[in-house]
Parts: C-alpha cells; sequence; structure tokens
C-alpha cells in the first residue's frame, strides 16, 4: 500500500516519461505490491453509422491488437525504465470504447491457511463447476468480495493510507528510503508488454 502523494508521484511519473502519442489520455495507474498497471485511453475506430454489435467488438478487438503490437517497443522501453526505478513489474492495458483490455500481467502466488469449513467452500465451488482448483475458487471468492465490498474497501484503503502518513511521522521513520519507490520489492525482466 502507497499514500496518495507516492500515487500522485508515480502516475506523474507516467504521464510525463510516456510518449505524447502513446495514449488519447492516461486513464488509471494502479499500484500494489508486485506490480503498476498503466491503462490509457485509445481512438474508437471509425465505423459505418448504424454498425451492428459484432461488427463493433470485432473492430474493437483489431484497434486493441494493432496498438499492443504497434507500441510494444516503446512500451518494453518505459516497463523498463519504471521497473528499475520502482522496482515493481509494469503491464499494460487499454480502453477504447466501453470495452478494457489488459495486455501480460502478473499472476502473483498467495499462499493461505484455511480451516476446514473455508475449504468446504472452496470444494462446493470446485464440485459446481465454478472452479477448476482450490486456487480458481479462491480467487473466485476474491472477485466476489471486490464487486460486492467496494465502497468498503475504499474506505479500509482510505484508512491504510492514513496510518502510513501517521507511522511516517514517527521516530523510527526511515530517512533513506527512496520517495519514488512504492516499497523494495525486487523484479524479474520486462517480459512482452
Amino acid at each position: 500500500m502507497i499514500t496518495e502523494e507516492q500515487h500522485e508521484k508515480l502516475r506523474g511519473w507516467f504521464a510525463g516519461r510516456l510518449p505524447d502519442d502513446l495514449f488519447e489520455s492516461l486513464s488509471e495507474v494502479t499500484v500494489d505490491r508486485e506490480e503498476i498497471t498503466v491503462i490509457g485511453r485509445i481512438p474508437e475506430p471509425r465505423l459505418a453509422e448504424g454498425a451492428s454489435d459484432a461488427e463493433r467488438e470485432a473492430a474493437i478487438g483489431s484497434r486493441v491488437q494493432e496498438f499492443r503490437e504497434r507500441t510494444r517497443d516503446a512500451r518494453v522501453t518505459v516497463a523498463r525504465e519504471a521497473e528499475h526505478r520502482f522496482r515493481k513489474k509494469v503491464s499494460w492495458g487499454v480502453e477504447c470504447g466501453d470495452e478494457r483490455a489488459l495486455f501480460t500481467h502478473v499472476a502473483a502466488p498467495v499462499m493461505t491457511r484455511l480451516r476446514q469449513p473455508q475449504r468446504q467452500v472452496l470444494d462446493t465451488l470446485i464440485a459446481a463447476g465454478v472452479a477448476r482448483s482450490r486456487s480458481e475458487a479462491l480467487a473466485w471468492c476474491v472477485r466476489l468480495v471486490e464487486r460486492h465490498a467496494d465502497d468498503w474497501l475504499t474506505e479500509l484503503r482510505d484508512s491504510l493510507e492514513h496510518v502510513q502518513r501517521v507511522r511516517a511521522q514517527g521516530p523510527d521513520a526511515s530517512a533513506d528510503e527512496p520517495e519514488d519507490a512504492p516499497n523494495d520489492a525486487p523484479t524479474d525482466t520486462p517480459t512482452d508488454n
């Protein structure tokens, strides 16, 4: 978790570093322990008036693929700089019309210990065909909470940010941690962005 000021600096770094012609606008920069996700808006394809939903969907899919291929080198260059600077993987995505597409992104393993009642919940989801494994069932549960507890999670994140600000003012605050590094997690080399 990073502070709002650190997030603004991170967003500002990307806004200043991205080539001017990469996105129409920078929609979102999201960060967690392992990854920074950068999402920008790209122009919608021009279609004839009255184009069908199928035609529109195909055109947007093609536009996203064209953008991904055409901008790969520029995105990899920015990602390498950001990964060195912030010590996190960088993933990319675009918004085109009402659609959002994420390119290569991190799927981080998470260890957990569950008691039998929680394991039974996961096993029920597997038996019902909702998930193929406990791992997939747990990811499904997290997405469900994310969808239905958004206001509560937002309030919780705001509270955590306040705690971080207060803690940073305390007597144990480290003066030698770089301001622009959201945390000190190591990173690997960039993948196909």
